[in-house]
């Protein structure tokens, strides 16, 4: 396990810009009849109100003051920001709330981050859904309040062109666009949430057979084929889609790629967790990332892995999605840790020819913003 030294944020405090990546990793793919977007991607955006700085728990009874508090666009949010923010020109599909908080979310995803949202729509009437999050000890407590969603499905019925898409598979659940997206050459990685059903059946995920990777975590993995342990049930995933990622928590994570009988696994990065909102989806981003790049499989799992490391050193789900700037500047500051394990260390030799000094930036870069919005002054 490779240590890192890299100080964790105290608490949020002025807004980064992260409207241009500093590093385009696919641009010794890039061609000109290329899809317009690297990545498509549909679902719900939340605003996230995050709270930190607290020592526990709220106690029932009493009041708990937090030392920071932080805003951010949230839900399907958070992996478009990580996958911009990593350089891919990432398109957005999804409803808004025609209130402050859906405008705030718009601005901050298309002027902040460079998002594309014009296959996104504000929806006259309904309000924008919220998540309070509490961050202490390492984990988080939140609470989500929304209306019924707009009943049209906010991802088009044709999307746009695209290298890739990101697709959150739900049991019992079949969206049409997938099977759009995958017959027009799109390559789908499927993600997956817990399934309150109980009954874990691979047969209930119809888009499954449309997807080129599935990224469950170890116990979604092993729930879903059975097996006892999440190693096997990778291997055993590969014969319902051709590459299996199983992220394995503190342990790293596995991958088995059917295609080339390729398999790769990379422990995790040492750091002190401040906040895990969002760091699966920082983590599937990272290895979207990699694949585009046509990155050998356990480069992808090692990136995927670095980048969700740095998230969680962070508050916020997409106030946290690291940059490039980030990644160079842990990479100089490993490199630098006394007694560093050389071997450990090469596994991400890969990064040497992707960041530059000119990218390495003071660490941390704190990005929450406390309030929404100030009054300008005359």
């Amino acid at each position: 396990m490779i240590a890192s030294t890299a100080p964790a944020g105290k608490g949020p405090a002025g807004k980064g810009s992260h409207r241009q990546s500093q590093v385009d990793p696919l641009a010794p793919l890039r061609a000109p009849d290329d899809p317009p977007w690297d990545v498509y991607l549909t679902g719900t955006v939340f605003l996230d109100i995050i709270f930190t700085g607290l020592d526990s728990a709220p106690v029932r009874g009493t009041e708990s003051w937090a030392r920071g508090m932080g805003s951010s666009p949230g839900g399907a949010a958070n992996m478009a920001t990580a996958l911009a923010r990593l350089g891919l020109r990432t398109s957005l599909a999804a409803a808004f709330g025609d209130d402050h908080y859906g405008d705030y979310c718009w601005d901050a995803l298309e002027h902040g981050e460079g998002i594309d949202l014009s296959a996104s729509r504000t929806v006259p009437g309904w309000h924008s859904p919220v998540t309070v999050s509490m961050a202490y000890e390492g984990e988080r407590t939140m609470v989500s309040h929304g209306h019924e969603p707009p009943p049209e499905e906010p991802a088009p019925e044709c999307p746009p062109r695209a290298r890739a898409a990101v697709a959150s598979l739900a049991p019992g659940v079949s969206a049409p666009w997938i099977a759009q997206a995958a017959s027009k050459g799109t390559r789908v990685f499927g993600d997956v949430g817990w399934d309150d059903t109980g009954a874990w059946d691979l047969a209930a995920l119809p888009d499954l057979r449309h997807c080129e990777a599935f990224l469950p975590n170890a116990e979604e993995a092993m729930r879903y084929t059975g097996a006892d342990c999440p190693r096997a049930a990778a291997h055993a995933l590969t014969d319902h889609v051709p590459l299996a990622v199983v992220t394995l928590g503190a342990d790293g994570a596995y991958a088995v790629d059917r295609r080339t009988g390729e398999t790769a696994e990379v422990p995790a990065i040492e750091v002190e967790a401040l906040d895990p909102t969002g760091a699966g989806d920082v983590f599937v981003a990272g290895f979207v990332t990699g694949t585009l790049a046509d990155w050998p499989l356990a480069d992808r799992l090692a990136f995927a892995g670095l980048t969700a490391a740095l998230s969680v050193q962070e508050f916020g789900g997409s106030l946290s999605a690291p940059g490039w700037s980030e990644i160079a500047a842990w990479w100089r500051r490993v490199q630098s840790v006394e007694g560093q394990d050389p071997e450990a260390l090469q596994r991400y030799g890969f990064l040497a020819g992707l960041v530059s000094e000119e990218l390495m930036r003071p660490w941390p870069l704190r990005r929450a913003v406390p309030t929404i919005g100030f009054r300008r002054s005359a």
